[in-house]
Formats: C-alpha cells, structure tokens, sequence
C-alpha cells in the first residue's frame, strides 16, 4: 500500500511537471528618449509582479516567469515596432507590458499585437484615440485615458483661480490627444485657451515657440509635454525672458527631473498624473522600498498591476496562450471576487485555481472600464519649497 501511494504521489508531481512552462513575458519600455526618467522602476514594477508570481511556484502546474525586456524608444514608432515583433517572434513571449508613450503603443498594437494575437496591457499611454482602437480585445491599460485627465486639469485650474492659459503640447499622438481634451473642457467650464499650439522635442532652443505663446498670453502657460525634452526647454526658455511664471503639469511633466532643473522655480506651478492612495498603494510602495526603488515615481504601480493582470488572467483561463486569456483580464480585474492587493498574488493564483473569482485592487485600485482601460484616480500636486508634493486625490 506504501508503495502504491508512493507511486501515486511521484505519478502526480510528474503530471504537475508536464503541465509547467517557461513563461517569457515582454517588456517594451522607452528606456531612451524623452521618459527614460522614469523607465527604471517602471520596468522593475513589472519585474516585481513577476518575481512574485513566479516564486509562488502557483501558476499554471508551477510554471515559471522570465522577463524580456526591449527599449521602444517611446517616440519612435518604427524602433517600436520593431522591438516588439522581436519581443513576440524572436523571444516567444505569452505578453507585452507596455507599450509607453501612445503613438509607439498604437503602432505596435496595430502592427504587431493585434496581428501576431498577443495581449499588451500599457501602464501609461494615455491617447484618447486608444479607446476607440480595434485592438480585437488584445489591448488593456491601467491608466486612464487623458480625455479623464483633460477633466481633472481643467477643474484644477479653475479651482486656483486661473481663468486663462496658453497651451504648449509635444507633438504626437499623446501631447495633441491631451491638449485637445484639456482645452476642451477647460473651455466649457468657462475658461479662456489664448493659444494650443505644438512644440517639437530634442531642440536646443526653444526661444520662438515662447515668443509665440507669451504673444497669445494668459495667466499661466498648460505644457503638455515631457519632462526630459520639450517641456523642460519651454519652461526653462519662459523663465529665462519672464513670459510666464505659473506652469501647469500634467502626466509627462509631473518627475523628480523638474524639481532637480528648476527648484524653487517652480514655486507656484502645480498638476495632476493618475495614482492612487489607500491600502494596495501603500503596500506596493513598502514592497518597492524592499525591492530597491522608488515605488511613487509615475506608473510604477500601473506597471506592476499591467504584469500582474496579465499573470492571474492566465490562471483563470488555465491557459497562456493570449488568444485564452484576454478574455479574462477584465474578470480578474474586476468585481466581484476577494481583493488582492500587491503582495498578494500567490493568494490570488490559489483562489483562481480553485474555481473562485478573484477582485484584483492591486497598487493602484484597479477598476477597468470598457474598452478595457482605468477608470482614474489622479493625484493633484505642487512644487512648493523646491520639492514635488502631493496634496490630494481626485
């Protein structure tokens, strides 16, 4: 009888390990160009949520997780492209976290994603025109799209007293995406846009675009840009001839880089880039603390729970193969189901296993809303004392 349990027992870890795999997942990130700031703990948020899952030894039979990581340059469409067709033919991976800035993602989910029927589930391209894609069900984000953020600056500003800008916008499918939607809705509430126009990155000068917008006027200047590239060098020319003193910042600008160039120069300018606050937050950031970075630096949570959603949809699905699981990335996500927040995906893989649903919260309170995107909390803050500070959420 020993025997036979015995045999039984070795028959059983051999099925478990029949039904294992190596599960290569992407990550296409700007690790150059105008983000590459903050690509750091983006990618190692991601990297966390695999780690994690992987250590667990309890996805799908004990299969294990391998990051792939490629540099799409952000801005680049071409060197996006091409990074993800080697993420997906050459590399093999089940999944992409990522694309970065909106004009790659779209390039990349068009040409390759939808195509080679691989999910991408991007931590920060925030398009609007990404909501309306035909992305066959393969395309997720968890961040909101900036037709939500357009909102939630203009009520900002109003609320500041602010009843005319300029706007500035890095000339791409992101920056033109949220100009629009900020002027928008700015306008509707009452406020005066004197000018939208766009400025191109990686000038070293940018003295012409400013004698434009201090032309047009307004009592601040909206710079809907990136903080490694334009949006810095129009805010350094506005300072440097006095056209402008109060900036508006929103997702792209809102990084450590602008308190390290200007300081206290910054001093009565503020913005908005989507966080969250309460208890999945402050658990990641204690297990990005752990880990060796900054787990508050912009789209470090939204980039873990990209990965992690990827992971537990998998398991729902008993299955990798992303033609199976994108159809369970919005249950996973959603209510209802026991919450799991960062830290706890082990538990969410066992209760997936076990037939139960799961209400995946993670580190930035997760609620996707069709077409599969964020709902959006935003964080407000300001740079007063030479420092970025948070002063609320909305």
């Amino acid at each position: 009888m020993k025997k036979l349990l015995l045999a039984s027992a070795a028959g059983a870890l051999l099925a478990g390990a029949a039904g294992a795999e190596e599960i290569k997942m992407g990550i296409s990130l700007g690790l150059t160009g105008p983000l590459e700031s903050i690509s750091p703990a983006m990618q190692k948020g991601a990297e966390l949520a695999m780690k994690e899952v992987s250590d667990s030894g309890k996805l799908l039979d004990g299969s294990t997780v391998t990051p792939v990581v490629a540099d799409n340059t952000c801005i680049d469409a071409a060197a996006s492209v091409a990074a993800v067709t080697r993420l997906v033919t050459a590399e093999g991976v089940k999944g992409v976290m990522g694309g970065m800035c909106s004009g790659e993602t779209i390039a990349s989910l068009e040409q390759v994603g939808v195509p080679q029927g691989v999910v991408m589930i991007s931590p920060s391209a925030t398009s609007p025109a990404l909501s309306t894609i035909d992305d066959k069900g393969f395309f997720f984000r968890t961040s909101p799209s900036d037709a939500r953020q357009g909102e939630v600056m203009a009520d900002i500003v109003l609320e500041r007293g602010i009843n005319s800008v300029a706007v500035t916008y890095t000339n791409n499918d992101y920056g033109k995406g949220l100009a629009d939607s900020f002027a928008d809705a700015y306008k509707a509430k009452g406020g005066t846009v004197t000018v939208v126009s766009a400025h191109d990155d990686g000038k070293a000068d940018y003295s012409a675009e400013v004698a434009a917008l201090a032309a047009a006027g307004g009592d601040a200047l909206v710079v809907a840009g990136y903080a490694d590239q334009g949006g810095s060098g129009v805010i350094q020319g506005s300072l440097d001839t006095g056209a402008f003193e109060v900036f508006v910042l929103p997702d792209g600008m809102v990084n450590n880089v602008l308190v390290e160039k200007f300081g206290t120069q910054l001093e009565n300018s503020f913005g908005q880039n989507p966080s969250a606050e309460g208890e999945g937050h402050d658990k990641f950031d204690a297990l990005a603390k752990e880990a060796g970075f900054d787990g508050t630096s912009a789209y470090a949570g939204e980039s873990y729970d990209a990965a992690a959603l990827m992971l537990l949809a998998m398991q729902a699905a008993k299955s990798s193969d992303p033609t199976v699981y994108k159809d369970k990335v919005m249950e996973v996500a959603n209510e209802p189901g026991e919450k799991i927040y960062p830290g706890e995906l082990a538990k969410g893989l066992e209760l997936l296993a076990a037939g139960q649903d799961i209400d995946y919260v993670g580190a930035t309170s997760v609620e996707l809303i069709e077409p599969g995107e964020s709902a959006g909390v935003y964080r407000e803050v300001d740079f007063k004392g030479g420092k970025l500070n948070v002063i609320g959420y909305r």
